[in-house]
């Protein structure tokens, strides 16, 4: 495996308080608190990441300073699934992601982060077209900030996303990251033979 699963927390440091963040929009419509959240570390070629789910959905995958330590080797099927679908498409063999997916937010922020999963593999999209996409062509600056937000890293694209003149901006794991990951879709050479 390219990358490593170093560790996983039943019942991790990160609170159900934490994700949902106090607000009644900010879950999704069955109530999940009180579910064991998981949370795994992958060391990816762009640095270490922090996977956090439930054993039937991804809830996070964010860009972290340092590795996960590993403490217990009980990782639910969803999140190794999750690590092992970061490995292929670091790797150039996968170009979608077949995962549960449950990224907290408003529902807002959920409808431009269900049309950034809609930006095929290698392309890229505007601010402006994510924003008509969700039904309001002036809603740049806020689709500006759903995409800041985004919890789920890579698997829901927000790096495919650049300025209307084809200029990158923004990206929460830093520009140089959302450059690499472009190159690497674009022509699948970052990887290739490791």
């Amino acid at each position: 495996m390219l990358g490593q699963v170093k560790a996983v927390h039943p019942g991790s440091d990160v609170s159900v308080e934490t994700l949902y963040h106090g607000r009644k929009d900010s879950h999704t419509s069955g109530d999940r608190r009180g579910e064991e959240i998981f949370e795994i570390g992958y060391v990816s070629p762009l640095g270490p990441l922090r996977i956090l789910g439930l054993a039937s959905a991804v809830l996070e995958v964010k860009f972290c300073k340092t590795e996960i330590p590993s403490i217990d080797d009980s990782v639910p099927k969803m999140l190794l699934a999750c690590g092992s679908q970061l490995d292929e498409y670091f790797r150039g063999k996968r170009k979608v992601f077949d995962l549960k997916l449950e990224p907290r937010g408003t529902a807002f922020q959920k409808r431009v982060w269900r049309q950034l999963l809609r930006i095929p593999y290698g392309e890229t999209r505007s601010y402006k077209d994510i924003a008509s996409g969700v039904g309001n062509s002036r809603a740049v600056r806020a689709v500006g900030m759903a995409n800041a937000r985004n919890p789920i890293s890579i698997i829901i694209p927000c790096h495919r996303v650049i300025g209307i003149k084809g200029d990158l901006v923004g990206y929460g794991g830093e520009l140089w990251r959302k450059q690499w990951l472009l190159d690497h879709e674009r022509d699948g050479t970052s990887l290739k033979g490791t």
